[in-house]
């Protein structure tokens, strides 16, 4: 039996999930009180970004798998729809674990 594929899995209650980054492999841990763009500042990654707030689309990331929930005000309903991009500043996870672009 393969293990569960967390991309799909819904987020765990007590709000946390998991950031994986493609590039490097790396998973990072995101507690319900933390933003993906801080989790990816404590651990040494330059992501840019400007008004922490979703309104200015700086932090723009891919999104690989998992879905997103939207916190932002840049995106498009059309836009954040199709979960292919995220804003990591104030933007959460649907799935236990989300796979970014980084």
């Amino acid at each position: 039996m393969s293990a569960p594929d967390l991309s799909q899995t819904p987020i765990a209650a007590d709000g946390t999930f998991e950031v994986q980054l493609q590039k490097s492999g790396q998973t990072l841990q995101v507690g319900k009180d933390q933003s993906i763009l801080k989790v990816l500042q404590d651990a040494g990654h330059d992501v840019p970004f400007s008004c922490s707030e979703g309104i200015c689309g700086t932090c723009l990331t891919k999104v690989v798998a998992g879905t997103p929930d939207h916190w932002d005000m840049y995106l498009t309903p059309e836009e954040q729809a199709k979960g292919d991009v995220i804003m990591v500043c104030c933007s959460r996870s649907q799935t236990a674990r989300l796979v970014l672009d980084l």
